[in-house]
């Protein structure tokens, strides 16, 4: 097992993506179920296949970026077992050039969860937690959860939760069960309020809720919002308006990759209004002061 060390030269590369996907391993298993896996594909109009970790890194050392990868563990909601995080960790080590690992675990398991993140931090070397409420089924504001998150702030590992709709589910019937209000990240207050020293990533364009993203982070600063899942051309008039001012040293750049590529956003933010000077920090330095990595 080799742990986790990472050997990016931020000043070479032109980004970080903060928002990476890792849907297939090595085996062949998928991270969703097969009939999750069907309704995706009608739903996403994705740019590429889906690549494995050591894929992924090639991809993004072409295009001289580094990018946080992670899975999201629902087994308790969605009976799959998850891709192993601590594979993701041992393939981010082989690539720690361009990759930065992010472990998950589902909270719903409990104590075993706190049990599972203590060992991806210490024995593997991730950076930070994906967590999908939704998908996951688990309300981040229940202080049951409050366990897990001491245990993420005493380590002073970052958490990322996916907040606003999804297209997982979508089209399927009751969407499959899943609650879209799970992830309003009106619900992450409590939580930026009562770990203050954790620092939050509010993934994506929070639709419908975004006022409530730009309400937390304005308020709390140990909360970020990452640009992906979205073209840029769709984003809310108020997440560019906050990102080119009050927000602009905690906006940072994600594509939800493979759903949606760094190629296709890099393209597509030429048509917004962001301003070239708040750029260079949501691409890249932002990321980096966030991750430890300098820069």
């Amino acid at each position: 097992m080799t742990r986790y060390e990472p050997a990016i030269d931020v000043e070479a590369i032109e980004a970080i993506d903060v928002h990476v996907h890792i849907e297939v391993d090595a085996h062949g298993h998928s991270s969703l179920p097969p009939d999750l896996v069907e309704a995706a594909a009608k739903y996403f109009t994705a740019d590429v296949d889906k690549p494995d970790i050591d894929g992924v890194a090639a991809y993004y050392r072409e295009r001289n970026m580094a990018a946080v990868v992670f899975t999201v563990d629902s087994e308790t909601q969605l009976g799959q077992p998850p891709l192993s995080s601590a594979e993701i960790a041992e393939g981010a080590a082989r690539n720690n050039d361009v990759l930065i690992p992010f472990g998950s675990v589902d909270p719903r398991k409990g104590p075993a969860a706190i049990d599972i993140a203590r060992r991806l931090i210490e024995d593997h070397g991730v950076r930070g937690f994906k967590f999908h409420p939704t998908v996951q089924g688990f309300d981040p504001s229940d202080q049951a959860h409050y366990p897990l998150y001491e245990a993420l702030q005493e380590a002073g590992v970052v958490a990322l939760f996916h907040t606003g709709q999804t297209g997982i589910g979508a089209g399927m019937p009751g969407g499959r069960g899943f609650r879209l209000g799970l992830s309003n990240p009106i619900l992450l207050d409590p939580v930026a309020a009562d770990f203050p020293d954790l620092q939050i990533i509010m993934a994506h364009p929070s639709v419908p809720w975004q006022d409530e993203a730009l309400s937390v982070a304005t308020h709390k600063h140990n909360t970020w919002i990452d640009l992906s899942g979205w073209s840029p051309k769709y984003f809310p008039g108020e997440l560019v308006r906050y990102a080119n001012s009050l927000l602009k040293t905690r906006v940072l750049f994600g594509s939800d990759f493979p759903l949606l590529t760094p190629d296709r956003w890099r393209r597509d933010v030429e048509q917004t209004a962001l301003k070239p000077e708040v750029m260079p920090g949501i691409m890249k330095h932002n990321a980096a002061r966030l991750l430890g990595l300098g820069g």
